[in-house]
């Protein structure tokens, strides 16, 4: 490669999360995108439509050209051709594929993925979700040089960001996203120069963040209203409970539990209800409705303390907030959410 010449890499990534990292790239004079690999058009929404991943969107708009082979590691059509771009770089960014080791050793310096953790913590596919229902207050991003292990590569750049205690996973991952942006035009400029360091993970401290199965999604009243609350960020907008026999989804919760007093502004005025509800007389097994605080919604019961809801999604209705579910339904004390 010339002395400063840009650096030729090949996009590997497919939702909203990667478009981040590849606009920067393609606004970048030190890199030179030259293709892109995304995952097949899908159908969605209403009218069934298929309609392109957002990384394809952003890279046609760009007149790059993109493969979306169905199966890439079975593809021999679309592996030669990757192989004859001499790319020196593979960036992979939530492509949603396993990359073969004959894909891993055909850029010049390797494939360099953005994870959306804190490694060795929280490998696999779903990091920002499994550190929120965990209760975790910080996260980061890591870039690493990718082996065929699952998350294991050498990391070369490490950047933590706080997570705010009513943030959902939507929220940490817009501003994870500009951050794995900015850290992998950072660590794409030290590998190109040879100052990148890689550093071996730990496996001793490695944790995992398995995909998401519908049954992570069903609240268990019998938890307590700190976890709960932490489940419905971590896996907003979709947990979900029952309700008078029929599905209910929880879209934002507020436990009022003591260590939570010195919480946002936004939920200081649900504390000063607090002590015009007589908690003696306000009772009742795991998922029953123990109080109703006017303005804001119902208050659950759970396995330890209540659990406010402030925004909650009934079946087929709109997002309500908690207190036009209490007026709109007529809510009653002492109904209850799940199978108490």
């Amino acid at each position: 490669m010339p002395i400063n010449a840009p650096l030729r890499i090949v996009f590997f990534g497919t939702p909203e999360f990667a478009v981040p990292c590849l606009d920067a790239l393609l606004q970048s004079d030190r890199i030179d995108v030259i293709g892109c690999v995304t995952q097949p058009d899908k159908r969605r929404g209403r009218g069934n439509q298929t309609t392109p991943s957002p990384v394809k969107a952003l890279a046609l708009a760009h007149g790059l050209r993109v493969w979306q082979p169905a199966r890439i590691k079975k593809d021999p059509a679309t592996l030669a051709q990757l192989e004859a771009l001499k790319a020196e770089v593979f960036v992979v960014v939530a492509y949603g594929q396993i990359l073969s080791q004959q894909i891993l050793d055909m850029p010049r310096l390797g494939c360099v993925n953005v994870h959306g953790s804190l490694l060795p913590e929280y490998r696999g596919a779903a990091p920002i979700q499994w550190c929120i229902v965990e209760g975790k207050t910080e996260t980061g991003v890591t870039t690493m040089q990718m082996d065929a292990g699952m998350d294991t590569g050498d990391m070369l750049q490490v950047v933590t960001l706080p997570i705010g205690p009513e943030e959902t996973a939507w929220d940490v991952a817009d501003r994870m996203a500009a951050l794995g942006a900015k850290t992998l035009q950072e660590t794409l400029v030290a590998l190109a120069s040879g100052a990148a360091i890689a550093t071996p993970q730990d496996p001793a401290q490695a944790t995992n963040a398995p995909l998401i199965r519908k049954e992570d999604y069903e609240l268990d009243w019998c938890q307590g209203a700190i976890a709960l609350h932490n489940r419905v960020r971590g896996l907003y907008p979709s947990c979900n409970s029952s309700f008078r026999q029929q599905p209910i989804k929880i879209l934002e919760t507020v436990p009022l539990a003591q260590p939570q007093l010195d919480w946002a502004d936004a939920t200081q005025a649900v504390f000063d209800l607090w002590e015009k509800v007589d908690w003696a007389e306000a009772e009742g097994d795991p998922g029953a409705i123990i109080a109703l605080l006017k303005g804001w919604g119902p208050v659950v019961q759970t396995g330890q303390g209540p659990l406010l809801l402030r925004q909650v999604k009934p079946a087929g209705k709109q997002a309500l907030s908690g207190w036009d579910f209490v007026n709109g339904l007529r809510v009653s004390l002492g109904e209850t959410l799940g199978s108490a």
